[in-house]
């Protein structure tokens, strides 16, 4: 717990005898750093202290120390069917747990795939730091339903770690505590913080957040495949022999297997590395009941022959009493397919036509129910589903299906991408591009008929002022561009002169320094799709003069000016 740089949390850690036959392999195998567990907290092995590479990122706080089972971390199946047995292994992961740490693996493939990073090896520091976040306490997005603490850092068995985030992250303004599953403390996590899934914050009470800021954490610049690298990097979460083999064990232990759960039912574990390991309790053996005395069997009369022995008939079958049915093989998602999404393409500032539809199936071909299913939106993008959000997560239904909310495009055009998952799966994702194009105005009006007019070296007294629509409605925010434009006849009011070129003397605006500007860019409509030119002068040049406006969507507007 408590990911730190820089500070070491001294607390002495207990272990089983499984943990110290582990310690004393492990230790014969690691280079010089490795510090070994004593009563008054962490000390080398032999001489001065020397750390491994870099500092703890746990800072040595506690953590849980039981080791996982004996046996495979696979339910087991039944002789008859082969079916898992419901609850008969309390060893699994957490649907949304499973699936953060799963995530977090694939982006360090595509950003650093030197570094080799299993996605087991976050699954077992989770179990040793927070217990797969109590059990799989988390709401859909992945955030814990209660914040997940580690002890308040006062010295008081701990280090001194003055507050560093105003209590925003642990709800503590004096001091710091380690924060949410992977438990990091704020000072790191203000350094190493992520945002995994993609909704534009870096919460360490988020597993996809914390799974991922764990998983480039561990990487750094080490190639994890090789095993002495992999020891540092766990090292470098808790510069603790003890808590190195707790880990390792964990981390094999998922290698060989593992499954998925529902969320909130995983085992939380019981052992912490600052508490004295439980016993367990005494069981007093029932004696057995003393069996009773024989009932003596008569001897047969001397002058009668003994009966022969007769054989009962067979017990025939009750027919109201069915045999136990079979149970049915649960049902895994196998499928994951699109559901013929209509087209992704919107204006700016409008809702998407099309929304994003999957469909799941289980491993027999059918339309699954009440699987979980992700939609997130990623790319460049102020595109966002409702409230703002940028991922959000529906059940399919009876069909299988599950439909997003819908999409509202932003200001900002351009092509984002749409990804959606079956959370807790390997399954494929599937991705659609969507589209947002720029405002559209096919008409521009002037809101007054005043005259345009000014004397020579003037300017003019009134402003030019236009309104932009779409098939009749306002558009705001439209992009209209001006020019002062050479016609080789003045046109009537309100006409278009087709392919003119800027005027090089006219009617003229200015720019920041006084100077003579006769066209101007990425001018926009205000609300009420209302745009204001800035002030227009004349120069010497008399005569009447043409102010072209256009818009995306094939908006003209052409305005005379006269100087007389």
């Amino acid at each position: 717990m408590a990911p730190q740089i820089g500070r070491r949390l001294r607390k002495g850690a207990t272990t089983t005898a499984v943990a110290a036959a582990a310690v004393a392999a492990l230790s014969a195998s690691q280079g010089p750093g490795v510090l070994a567990d004593g009563p008054a907290g962490e000390h080398a092995a032999s001489g001065t202290p020397t750390p491994p590479p870099g500092a703890p990122a746990s800072g040595n706080s506690p953590y849980y120390t039981d080791l996982p089972p004996l046996v495979s971390p696979n339910p087991p199946a039944t002789p008859s069917t082969g079916s898992p047995v419901l609850g008969a292994d309390q060893q699994g992961i957490p649907a949304t747990i499973l699936d953060a740490y799963k995530k977090a693996e694939a982006e360090l493939a595509r950003d650093r795939a030197s570094c080799h990073l299993p996605w087991e090896i976050l699954a077992a520091i989770g179990k040793v730091e927070s217990g797969q976040a109590n059990g799989g306490q988390v709401d859909a997005n992945g955030t814990t339903l209660s914040p997940i603490l580690g002890p308040v850092l006062n010295g008081a068995g701990f280090a001194n770690i003055t507050d560093t985030d105003s209590g925003v992250y642990d709800g503590d303004a004096v001091h710091d505590r380690a924060v949410g599953p992977m438990q990091f403390i704020p000072s790191t996590w203000a350094s190493s913080g992520r945002d995994g899934n993609g909704d534009g914050r870096k919460d360490p009470n988020n597993i996809y957040d914390a799974s991922l800021a764990t998983a480039y954490y561990l990487c750094g610049n080490r190639d994890l495949a090789v095993q002495s690298k992999l020891d540092e990097a766990i090292l470098s979460y808790n510069h603790s022999r003890t808590y190195l083999t707790t880990v390792q064990s964990w981390f094999d232990y998922y290698k060989r297997g593992t499954h998925e759960i529902p969320n909130g039912t995983g085992v939380l574990p019981g052992s912490r590395s600052d508490t004295p390991a439980r016993r367990p309790a005494r069981t007093v053996p029932t004696p057995a009941p003393h069996p009773a005395s024989p009932t003596p069997t008569p001897k047969p009369s001397p002058s009668r022959p003994s009966p022969k022995p007769t054989h009962p008939e067979p017990a025939k079958p009750t027919p109201s009493e069915p045999s136990s049915p079979r149970p049915l093989p649960s049902k895994k998602a196998s499928t994951f397919e699109d559901a013929g999404t209509a087209s992704l393409t919107a204006t700016a500032g409008t809702s998407f036509e099309g929304r994003p539809t999957a469909r799941v199936k289980d491993q027999f071909g059918r339309p699954m129910g009440k699987a979980t299913v992700r939609f997130q939106i990623t790319g460049t993008t102020d595109a966002r589903f409702p409230d703002g959000a940028t991922q959000v997560t529906v059940t399919t239904g009876a069909d299988g299906r599950a439909t997003a909310p819908a999409l509202l495009a932003g200001e900002q055009s351009g092509t984002f991408t749409v990804r959606a998952t079956v959370a807790g799966t390997g399954l494929p994702e599937i991705t659609w591009t969507a589209t947002v194009n720029a405002r559209q105005a096919d008409a521009l009006a002037r809101t007054d008929t005043k005259e345009l007019t000014a004397a020579p070296g003037a300017e003019f007294a009134n402003y030019v002022e236009v309104k932009a629509t779409y098939k009749g409605a306002v558009v705001p925010g439209i992009a209209v561009s001006a020019a002062m434009i050479v016609a080789p006849e003045a046109p009537a009011a309100g006409t278009a002169v087709a392919d003119a070129k800027v005027n090089d003397k006219g009617p003229y605006f200015k720019d920041e320094k006084g100077n003579p500007l006769r066209s101007l860019k990425d001018l926009k409509t205000d609300a009420k799709g209302v745009l204001r030119l800035p002030k227009i002068y004349a120069d010497g040049q008399t005569g009447t003069f043409v102010l072209r406006l256009t818009t995306p969507g094939g908006g003209t507007l052409d305005v005379q000016l006269k100087v007389a």
